[in-house]
């Protein structure tokens, strides 16, 4: 396939930009709704391009179109180009002012619910033009969200067995766990504790897919116990934080729950040594893709944050949390 007879002379951005909006509408007619031309030209913008690439790149049904394997393809690169361009003008427009640009985050609990809000309101008080689109669900499906450029950066702990070699991780700041209690519980007026010791209490615990249970769970096997059977499951660290401030539960929470405001004095840390291999806290860019400047201000405002939380609260934390 000559890429300047039959391609180069023949496709145009235009012609992917049709491209994209049929993919999404799933037919001609709604597509050229959305973009504000007629059918005809979307239908002959798409005949053109399946003939100069001799393949077809829509499946016609009666309910509308859909992509064949050739247009998932074609698809595919259309992403790329118009998130490259987008990405370009993103850098003009940080060279000429670097308080201006957008940043779309992806980001789990329990970062959502502490970390992330401080950062925000730290960056948007320096970059008041800055506009920032946080999106909060799993890692992995950020993580895919990301593989489609639909993010620019994702926060969180990943596991190994979810990055690949497509994904760049960048160390944050290290996120230990640690066994909490209500400060009214008798297990805060404890100097020592075993984890085996706390077997039988009442845990409230994150659901099987988050990564605190993995990590929850490998705790305990490391003592030779099997892991308690939680008599409230929830991935809310807010949840989590309110019922074990009754003094009736007890909860693994991570440090960046500790750091950044969200526990008061009604929570403790309980003296238990804990045995697990937990990951650090990252950002997750995605490899071969031009950066997003504005990424980088948000990277360093994260690290700026947490060391200066760090400093700030680190000796006081194990004496009230």
């Amino acid at each position: 396939m000559q890429w300047s007879d039959r391609i180069g002379r023949r496709l145009k951005l235009r012609d992917l930009h049709i491209l994209l909006a049929v993919a999404q509408a799933g037919s001609m007619s709604r597509a050229a709704d959305r973009l504000a031309i007629s059918h005809p030209v979307v239908s002959k913008t798409i005949a053109d391009l399946e003939h100069a690439l001799g393949v077809r790149l829509f499946d016609r049904t009666s309910q509308g179109t859909e992509l064949t394997s050739y247009g998932r393809t074609l698809l595919s690169c259309g992403t790329i180009v118009f998130d490259e361009l987008r990405r370009g003008v993103q850098e003009i427009a940080f060279l000429s002012d670097p308080t201006v640009g957008e940043l779309r985050i992806g980001c789990a609990a329990p970062y959502i619910e502490g970390l992330i809000p401080a950062v925000v309101a730290r960056l948007a008080g320096r970059y008041p033009r800055v506009k920032l689109q946080i999106t909060d669900t799993d890692a992995v499906t950020l993580c895919a969200m990301l593989r489609a450029r639909k993010l620019d950066l994702v926060v969180g702990r990943v596991l190994d067995s979810i990055l690949s070699d497509d994904l760049a991780p960048e160390f944050l700041f290290e996120e230990r766990m640690h066994v909490v209690a209500g400060a009214k519980s008798p297990w805060s007026r404890r100097r020592r504790i075993s984890l085996a010791e706390l077997c039988h209490e009442s845990w409230v615990m994150p659901e099987s897919d988050n990564i605190a249970m993995a990590l929850t769970s490998e705790a305990f096997h490391n003592v030779g116990v099997a892991p308690p059977e939680a008599q409230v499951v929830s991935n809310s660290i807010t949840l989590r934080v309110r019922l074990v401030e009754t003094g009736k539960f007890l909860a693994f929470l991570p440090d960046s729950a500790l750091r950044f405001g969200m526990v008061q004095k009604q929570i403790k840390i309980l003296p238990v040594r804990l045995r697990m291999g937990t990951p650090p806290t990252v950002a997750i860019l995605l490899k071969n893709r031009t950066p997003n400047p504005i990424a980088r201000l948000f990277i360093d405002e994260v690290r700026a944050f947490a060391q200066l939380v760090k400093s700030q609260h680190g000796n006081s934390r194990s004496s009230s949390g």
